[in-house]
């Protein structure tokens, strides 16, 4: 049972949209970083452990939105 309205399904829903769409534009933007001949490595380190903190949230989201496979 849900315990905030920060868990409500539709809330989670939309959550996960907004996280996986700021992954995929970081992904993006990783890549075209890596392409650039003066590469900033502490900018690239702290764009790739964002984009891996997203993909944890996501994957949190994922499993409470998931129905419980064990009931």
């Amino acid at each position: 049972m849900p315990t905030s309205a920060n868990d409500e399904p539709q809330n989670l829903i939309a959550q996960l949209q907004e996280l996986r769409l700021e992954h995929r534009d970081l992904d993006a933007a990783i890549n075209r970083l890596e392409a650039e001949p003066t590469l900033d490595d502490l900018l690239l380190r702290r764009m790739k452990k964002r984009k891996l903190h997203l993909k944890d949230r996501i994957s949190v989201i994922e499993r409470l939105l998931e129905p419980n496979e064990l009931a």
